[in-house]
């Protein structure tokens, strides 16, 4: 069991060594806050797990792609994941090894393919036969060999958020597995191809491994057969998914249990494993910092309105996600109210939650909204013309400011009358 990054202290709401409330008077509210360590011992578990397997850990850099979490996984050693030319450029100046990218991805850019390409990534992962070609004329204008894999769709139902579900052949990801041993035949025989691998993602938030599970069986089937064909498929891409317990009562499968249940399928292929972890790496070590406006009652309910807002946090409006939100500072004995905790912009569905039982808060008080260091800040606007919160990691006893706050300037950057 990984241990909690943020726990109460003399009645304090802390993250490690640094109080809450003491970040929120220094760098203001909204903030997300991420607990450097926190991320560290997430992506160790996955080390740990993997011990003795032949594997590379490529960090899904659209979870949270703040350079200053590129740049602690950089320094551990971490592959990254990308799906988009931008998301490279951050993995360069985070200082992480281009040699150690994967690039995923439904719609990749002649110009990004490009890119990538100039920068030596490692592979792609592809996800139709035209952007295979594409792969292979760019690559052999610039006389290179790009390594690929073939994105294949096993059918396998995820059993997550219809949002956040790619594994079932009416998404829009990947080949279709029944489909693929012909797919991988017609990539053979482009040049400026070294056809290694094979790739599959079936969606996140997976709390039961088993859809995994049974998805590397079909993949590993496909692999075997792919071998037959003489192809030299050396490394299998098993994507990302796993989940966190965004509830109390969420159980996630522990990444141990997954590789070891995993273990017995790759025995004797003499293949890498891949693996792709974002959510589950860095959504446990984020908080967002709000501070309460104001508190109203509308005929029988009751409203907390917060300092942040959807533009900050879009997940309960996108995925009718679910936050725990909690005070930063406890008081004793204190009673509780049901309330929608929501924000400032100009939309119903400006929400963090409904129906809510609280604390009885009032202005001025802080919450600390939870599990928000993955889907957050990347997914964040400047909708109603709100600048967005800055980022701070803590290290210890010490808080590095990540991203300043956006100033009302920010928000016109670019434009012209």
């Amino acid at each position: 069991m990984l241990n909690d990054p943020f726990t109460y202290q003399a009645g304090v709401l802390s993250c490690e060594g640094v109080a809450l409330d003491s970040i929120a008077t220094e760098f203001g509210t909204p903030t997300y806050v991420y607990a450097k360590h926190g991320i560290l011992s997430r992506f160790s578990a996955y080390e740990n797990a993997l011990s003795g397997l032949p594997h590379r850990i490529c960090y899904s850099v659209k979870a949270n792609s703040n350079l200053a979490i590129l740049a602690v996984l950089a320094k551990q050693g971490a592959g990254f994941d990308i799906v988009s030319g931008g998301e490279l450029f951050r993995v360069i100046q985070a200082g992480g090894d281009p040699r150690s990218v994967v690039f995923s991805g439904v719609g990749k850019t002649p110009e990004e393919i490009r890119f990538a390409l100039e920068q030596r990534i490692h592979s792609f992962n592809c996800e139709s036969e035209s952007e295979i070609e594409w792969i292979s004329k760019i690559a052999t204008e610039l006389g290179q060999t790009a390594s690929i894999a073939i994105r294949v769709n096993p059918d396998v139902d995820a059993v997550t958020h219809p949002y956040i579900s790619t594994g079932l052949r009416e998404h829009k990801f990947g080949v279709d597995i029944h489909a693929a041993e012909a797919t991988y035949t017609r990539a053979a025989q482009l040049p400026g191809l070294a056809i290694e691998g094979v790739s599959c993602h079936i969606g996140s938030q997976l709390l039961d491994p088993d859809p995994l599970l049974q998805a590397a069986g079909k993949v590993i089937e496909l692999v075997k057969r792919l071998r037959a064909l003489n192809l030299p498929i050396r490394y299998l891409d098993l994507g990302g998914g796993l989940g966190v317990p965004y509830r109390p009562g969420d159980r996630a499968a522990p990444v141990n249990t997954f590789i070891e249940r995993l273990r017995p399928k790759l025995e004797g292929l003499n293949l890498t494993l891949m693996l792709e972890p974002g959510r589950s790496v860095v959504a446990e070590s984020g908080v967002l910092l709000a501070r309460v406006l104001l508190v109203k009652r509308n005929g029988e309910k009751n409203f907390v309105i917060v300092d942040a807002a959807m533009n900050d946090l879009i997940r309960p409006a996108l995925y009718q996600a679910h936050h725990e939100i909690v005070p930063v500072r406890q008081c004793g004995h204190e009673s509780h109210f049901r309330a929608d905790v929501v924000g400032p912009v100009c939309e119903t569905g400006d929400f963090f939650a409904r129906g809510r039982e609280l604390p009885a808060v009032k202005p001025g008080d802080l919450l600390a909204i939870r599990t928000a260091g993955a889907y957050g800040f990347v997914l964040s606007s400047n909708y109603n013309s709100r600048p967005r919160p800055c980022e701070v990691l803590v290290d210890g006893n010490d808080v590095h400011i990540a991203r300043r706050r956006e100033q009302f300037a920010d928000l016109i950057r670019g434009e012209s009358a």
